[in-house]
């Protein structure tokens, strides 16, 4: 079932104060954004031209730990286009404070062109993620582009044999209608509304063992239409949470969604029976 859309536009008065927000969240973002340029360093990584790619065996369902578990799979973050892992500072924090313990921030090319190229890289990281952590599974939380990026690596590239739980935070799912300008970019082209990789998302997905919970705000005007960040796939067990207030770039750093970022890692059920809610959310709308 597809989120119904807004039956009113956004009061001027809460765009303009998620405008502001905006700006404020860029210019905290500008200064945070020189220390994601490099990518994160982990001991005990082995340099990826040394041996042999980690082997990729399936895993039964009886492999698959429980959420809410002392031991969680690591968290992998994923930004979204023209950003680094410095956008997801403080939902680190928050993460950290509460007891993950494994959380790993990837960083791909700003020159990228496809999402397939870049689905094929976060492949890599991950299988190199589990080999080197001793886990079989991990939750993804990506921001725009990097929700998108993921979501490929779950659907297309059999990566739901790895991912438990995909996070989204106002991701084009439906594709969006960019800036012109922009829209010179091949991979800015791949997030609007009927491109190819877009398309393939609409192609069946039976069987598919990642659960989805994806955010999105009315505000988001980088997403248009907002619900384009909605995930709408009858083979998916994907719900939508609405999150009001806020603009696209806020998702990331807003305490609000932090808490239900951190309560949608932690539910182990699936969510098509009992929609969640959370602080400065509105009730959940499961995908059917």
């Amino acid at each position: 079932m597809k989120t119904p859309s807004l039956p009113f536009p956004a009061p001027p008065a809460a765009l303009l104060r998620a405008t502001a927000l905006e700006f404020v969240v860029l210019a905290g973002h500008a200064l945070l954004y020189p220390t994601g340029i490099t990518g994160e360093r982990h001991p005990g990584r082995a340099p990826a031209a040394e041996g042999p790619e980690p082997a990729r065996a399936d895993i039964a369902p009886a492999d698959i730990a429980p959420a809410g578990t002392a031991e969680r799979p690591p968290v992998v973050f994923l930004h979204g286009f023209i950003d680094n892992r410095s956008v997801f500072v403080l939902l680190r924090r928050s993460l950290a404070r509460h007891g993950w313990l494994h959380l790993e921030s990837l960083n791909y090319s700003p020159l990228t062109s496809d999402i397939r190229t870049a689905a094929e890289l976060l492949d890599r990281h991950i299988e190199e993620i589990c080999a080197r952590t001793g886990h079989h599974r991990v939750d993804i939380v990506g921001h725009s582009l990097g929700g998108l990026i993921a979501r490929y690596y779950v659907q297309r590239l059999a990566g739901d044999r790895r991912v438990r739980t995909l996070v989204t935070l106002g991701t084009p799912h439906a594709g969006t209608a960019v800036a012109p300008l922009a829209g010179a970019l091949p991979i800015v082209r791949q997030m609007r509304e009927g491109s190819a990789p877009v398309e393939e998302l609409r192609l069946p997905a039976p069987g598919c063992r990642t659960r989805f919970v994806s955010f999105w705000s009315e505000l988001d005007r980088v997403i248009v239409p907002a619900e384009a960040a909605c995930v709408d796939h009858p083979d998916l067990d994907a719900v939508n949470v609405r999150v009001t207030g806020i603009g696209h770039l806020a998702l990331p750093v807003h305490p609000a969604v932090a808490a239900a970022v951190r309560q949608a890692l932690d539910d182990a059920e699936p969510a098509r029976e009992a929609p969640r809610t959370a602080p400065g959310t509105t009730p959940s709308t499961p995908a059917a």
